[in-house]
Formats: C-alpha cells, sequence, structure tokens
C-alpha cells in the first residue's frame, strides 16, 4: 500500500509491477520550528506511513516524502509561478540536496524501516528568460525546488548525484526494493 497523494510515487512503485493501493495519509506536514530538512523528510515519511498503517494494520505500507535543502533552508513546493521563479534564480549556480525519505511499516507485524536518499543535485548558472521559458514550458508548481528533473527541468540542471536515481522524483525505489524484502515482500517473486 502506498500512502501518498503524489502522481509521481504512483509511477514510480509501478515500476515495480506489484499490486498496491494509494491511500492519501492526510497528516500535517509542515516543519517544526527548527527542524533541519532531512530529518522532516524522515519525520514525514514515517508519519505518513504510520497514518496510513493505523487504518490498515495489515497491509505494508510505504511513506515517502521530499525536501530540497539549500544550506539547511528547506525549499518546498513552489504553489506558484512567483514563488517558482524565485525559488530558481536562488538556486541558480548552487548545488541544492534533494533529501528523500522512505519509510515502510506494517503495524500487525511491528515491521518499521526509514531510510535517507539524499540526492545532490548541482543547479546550472541560467538566465532569468530561460527560467522564464521553462516555467511557462512546463509550470512544475507543484515540486520542491521548481524543476523536474524528469522532464524539461533536467535543462536547468549540471549535474545529479546519488546512489539511487529514482529518489530525485520522488521515491528511492533502490531502497524501496531492499525495505520490501526484508518486510516479507519479494519484488521479483
Amino acid at each position: 500500500m502506498l500512502g501518498s497523494s503524489s502522481v509521481y510515487r504512483r509511477e514510480l512503485l509501478s515500476r515495480l509491477r506489484l499490486a498496491f493501493e494509494v491511500i492519501s495519509p492526510d497528516i500535517d506536514e509542515a516543519a517544526r520550528v527548527g527542524e533541519l530538512p532531512r530529518d522532516v523528510a524522515l519525520r514525514l515519511a514515517l508519519e505518513k506511513a504510520n497514518a496510513v498503517s493505523r487504518r490498515f494494520p495489515q497491509a505494508v505500507v510505504i511513506g515517502s516524502d521530499q525536501v530540497a535543502d539549500l544550506d539547511g533552508q528547506p525549499i518546498g513546493k513552489p504553489g506558484t509561478h512567483e514563488k517558482a521563479l524565485a525559488q530558481l534564480r536562488q538556486m541558480r549556480g548552487r548545488t541544492v540536496v534533494f533529501q528523500t525519505a522512505i519509510a515502510v511499516v506494517c503495524a500487525e507485524t511491528g515491521f518499521s524501516q526509514v531510510d535517507l536518499a539524499p540526492v545532490q543535485v548541482r543547479f546550472r548558472m541560467v538566465s532569468d528568460e530561460d527560467i522564464e521559458r521553462y516555467l511557462l514550458a512546463e509550470r512544475p508548481y507543484d515540486c520542491a525546488g521548481s524543476a523536474r528533473s524528469e522532464g524539461l527541468g533536467i535543462a536547468l540542471l549540471e549535474s545529479i548525484e546519488s546512489d539511487d536515481p529514482t529518489a530525485l522524483v520522488g521515491l528511492p525505489l533502490i531502497r524501496t526494493s531492499r525495505m520490501l524484502r526484508a518486510a516479507g515482500i519479494e519484488v521479483l517473486a
């Protein structure tokens, strides 16, 4: 079971060819005062999984969250064109760490694992005009950091460093597969 309302995570999990249901966890996703981006991602991934697991205790539940981290400051989903423009201006020429957390839990068995898949993304020095063209073409207002690496946003990037290539899109499938195996679900069965 996937505890998420993200279409990106749903698409990624479907790559594993497992039957699963999607349940929105309906939790408060606000960061706590002084909470570091990596800690926000870890906490929210576990809270999402636990929220769904309480409703479906026999199910193995996956929760995930991602927080973009610019020098220890969270960069969230912009929601608007103006905020996306400001984010991309702030990030150009800099490295942003996308802190992607994954949690797998099952209330019935007591299984619970949580892990972090950080992705270092170096943004190119791009002009305001290029940023504007990108935003008008892709409208990435629903993703942390305002750049979809799986789409045209890749043109804004200089480099990506990660040991789990799907983590940047929102669900680290290498870790997910490993954690599902530990929970008793064999992906390749």
